[in-house]
């Protein structure tokens, strides 16, 4: 299962015990409509790694996981960023580049499969004609800049290939940042190459993402760029204390200068506290019992089974995630926050009303309840990442 490092082991543990379902959620027509005549872009969508772990054709119904085409089209998904992920256990290995293109033939051999629905999109002007023609569009961010390998060739491989965003680093630093996860901060923010890679990004038209990467790697990079930056799965630091894969307000505040949009990640583990709590403590005392007993220990494995069983796993909510929304719009505008859900990759930590790609008119309805004008609701849903889009698009244009 991708990104266990995000949520730890209790992903496993309570794959059987969520109860809550999106129907407890009850969207109006009007938001169900927003949802549908509106360009909807989702920065953060784990399928390309999901169906390379366990082949699953996503053009049709699927039975487990968070995407699939009906449920995209009932939530009115139209722009879905697949993820390129390629796990920091590859970091500087060929591996990794490997990877990266295999997950890009996954990416082109769905829409092969089903042409009538799905379409690569590598510019603004394909997602709008491509929502025009009824098509789900695909376009593409590397999650882990790793595949590059140190050579700008790379980079511009995975750009014709139709890569336009990488996030710098994932869950350990490697040759181009230093990672939010990883306490070695062995560059204290971008590397050498980190800088040049910036730079080259910008003119060759890629997305700079500011996910994952320590405080340092996010100043720095804002301060080389010379256009907007995203963060396609980030969630608030003010509502998640200490969690420094989250954004603070400080940094939010630079995003806004720099002209950035912050997407909102979903998990539970990301939007609220509570949840941070349980996945913390489960994770401490399983680490105490393997140091005690022993990795193959019986006791590890009941332990497994048993412990959301007797403390229930405390999902956030659609308002959770409204609150992050929130504190952006508060603290810079409207025009820099959007949604990168990362369905497909937090495992089953999913917020109650949120659960899968169904789910996006939940979130619209509560924004109308909080007084969200149809014209705000619709940057959140598209009109901000594109606007960033189209300026990478405008000065690589120039350059």
């Amino acid at each position: 299962m991708k990104h266990l490092h995000k949520t730890t082991l209790f992903i496993a543990c309570t794959l059987a015990f969520s109860s809550a379902v999106n129907a407890t959620y009850q969207a109006s027509e009007k938001a169900r409509a927003l949802t549908q005549d509106t360009i909807l872009i989702d920065s953060h969508i784990d399928v390309p790694y999901r169906v390379s772990e366990k082949w699953v054709d996503v053009t049709q119904a699927t039975e487990d996981g968070d995407f699939d085409y009906p449920r995209a089209k009932a939530g009115g998904l139209n722009a879905p960023f697949m993820s390129i992920y390629v796990p920091a256990s590859l970091d500087d290995s060929d591996k990794s580049t490997a990877l990266a293109h295999k997950l890009i033939d996954y990416v082109e051999a769905i829409v092969g499969r089903a042409p009538d629905k799905f379409a690569i999109a590598k510019s603004v002007k394909d997602v709008k004609e491509q929502f025009k023609q009824g098509l789900i569009s695909l376009p593409m961010g590397m999650e882990n800049g790793s595949p590059i390998q140190g050579n700008l060739d790379n980079l511009n491989t995975f750009y014709e290939r139709g890569i336009r965003y990488i996030t710098l680093a994932h869950s350990q630093s490697n040759h181009i940042a230093d990672s939010s996860y990883d306490i070695r901060r062995k560059w204290k923010g971008l590397s050498p190459f980190g800088k040049k890679l910036v730079e080259e990004m910008n003119n060759i038209g890629i997305m700079v993402d500011i996910s994952h990467v320590s405080d340092q790697a996010f100043y720095q990079a804002i301060e080389i760029s010379k256009v907007p930056v995203i963060a396609s799965h980030s969630s608030l630091r003010k509502f998640t204390p200490g969690f420094e894969r989250n954004m603070d307000d400080v940094m939010i505040k630079a995003l806004g200068k720099n002209g950035g949009v912050i997407q909102i990640n979903f998990g539970s583990t990301f939007v609220s506290k509570l949840s941070q709590n349980w996945r913390n403590q489960m994770t401490t005392k399983r680490k105490a019992l393997v140091e005690e007993a022993g990795q193959d220990s019986p006791l590890v494995k009941a332990f497994d089974e048993e412990y959301a069983v007797k403390n229930p796993f405390p999902f956030a909510s659609v308002d959770t995630v409204l609150d992050h929304i929130d504190h952006v719009v508060e603290l810079i505008g409207i025009d820099h926050v959007g949604i990168g859900s990362d369905y497909d990759g937090v495992g089953d930590s999913l917020p109650e009303g949120l659960k899968d790609v169904s789910s996006y008119p939940n979130l619209v309805q509560g924004l109308l309840d909080r007084n969200y004008s149809e014209a705000d609701i619709k940057k959140i849903l598209s009109g901000n990442f594109l606007r960033v889009w189209q300026a990478v698009e405008t000065y690589a244009d120039k350059h």
